[in-house]
């Protein structure tokens, strides 16, 4: 924003202290003048005119105590004032530097708590965070430009493939281009999807999330039969506020996590659902290889995998659990993954729950 320029606060605090001071002196001249009026100076007593007097006699001293009152007040308070900004001024170059993209500095400003410390803490803090997550972005966006480099040149390669060797099989290639195709499909609407959670621009209303994962468990029913993986729900109503749509999204990709993330035989998948004083619970467990603590932190970034896939006919795009953290978060949630003691993993998603009698 374009502003016209105008004098700076150190100006200001600067005239502002120097007013003060002599607004002050002033009055504890006044009150001298007043004092004098009221009880008589014995050197002028015996003056004709004794108001006269004491005029000549005291406003030479007053004019000089006022000019040396201004002078220190505008010293002093120039001194004082730029003490006083100095922490601004260091929030004010580590403003500019984020400005100009160098998001590594910090102000770490020393000293007590106050109200600039508080300042240059959270402005740190902001700062913290937004490189954070510009790094995040970038990771994400060459995680991306990688996965979609691979179908496309599978594609390229198989449609080479078909015009310079008219010998093969032209259904065998169609088939493999259909699958790299619809790979490619799933990954960018599971992009525009992770996009859109983060975004929050969605319409929020009443959702039980019991409802969601009951919803979710029939549709991967058949998926967890294929796979012999056997699922187990239970839980009670949990009301809360968000979008439908995305909550049924986080909850089928925690199922379909939990069922090709499992045993090549005989595993076992438990949904359930549950109320806490001010928050709903959505758990989602399963049996699977064991996995470390140190793994699980990274399973929620972008085409992270933790472990191989019972059948690799519905391996995902990578960004299953990465759409759930966005999802939790754009709905002032929280996610937790905890590896299980005898293998799999335990994921609890935590929302604000509503009253039951909400409708909104």
């Amino acid at each position: 924003m374009d502003r016209a320029p105008g004098p700076s606060a150190r100006l200001k605090l600067t005239l502002s202290y120097a007013g003060f001071v002599m607004v002050a002196g002033a009055l504890l001249l006044a009150a001298v003048w007043v004092f004098l009026n009221r009880v008589p100076h014995p050197g002028l007593i015996f003056e004709p005119d004794y108001r006269l007097a004491v005029v000549r006699t005291f406003a030479p001293t007053a004019i000089a105590v006022l000019t040396f009152l201004l002078v220190f007040g505008l010293v002093g308070g120039w001194i004082l004032a730029g003490r006083m900004l100095a922490p601004l001024t260091r929030i004010t170059d580590a403003t500019r530097l984020a400005t100009d993209g160098s998001l590594s500095h910090r102000i770490r400003l020393p000293g007590r708590k106050d109200e600039f410390r508080e300042l240059a803490d959270a402005f740190d803090t902001m700062l913290a965070r937004l490189e954070a997550h510009i790094a995040e972005q970038q990771r994400f966006a060459a995680n991306a430009s990688h996965e979609l480099r691979t179908p496309l040149a599978i594609s390229k390669t198989l449609l080479d493939v078909a015009r310079t060797g008219p010998n093969h099989a032209t259904g065998e290639i169609i088939d493999r281009l259909h699958t790299v195709n619809t790979r490619a499909i799933d990954l960018t609407e599971a992009l525009l999807l992770l996009s859109r959670a983060g975004q929050r621009s969605f319409t929020r209303e009443r959702v039980d999330l019991s409802l969601m994962a009951e919803e979710a468990t029939e549709t991967l029913l058949s998926l967890a039969e294929k796979n012999g993986v056997t699922i187990e729900t239970s839980g009670e109503i949990t009301p809360t506020i968000g979008s439908p749509a995305l909550l049924l999204q986080l909850t089928t990709n925690l199922v379909h996590n939990a069922i090709v993330h499992n045993l090549p035989a005989q595993g076992t998948v438990w949904v359930s659902t549950g109320v806490r004083p001010r928050t709903v619970v959505l758990t989602v467990e399963n049996t699977g290889r064991s996995i470390t603590p140190q793994l699980a932190s990274t399973l929620t970034e972008p085409f992270q995998r933790g472990t191989e896939r019972v059948r690799t006919d519905h391996a995902g795009v990578g960004l299953g659990l990465a759409i759930v953290r966005t999802i939790t978060q754009a709905h002032d949630g929280t996610l937790t993954l905890t590896p299980r003691a005898g293998g799999g993993m335990r994921i609890t998603v935590e929302l604000p729950a509503v009253s039951p009698h909400t409708d909104r």
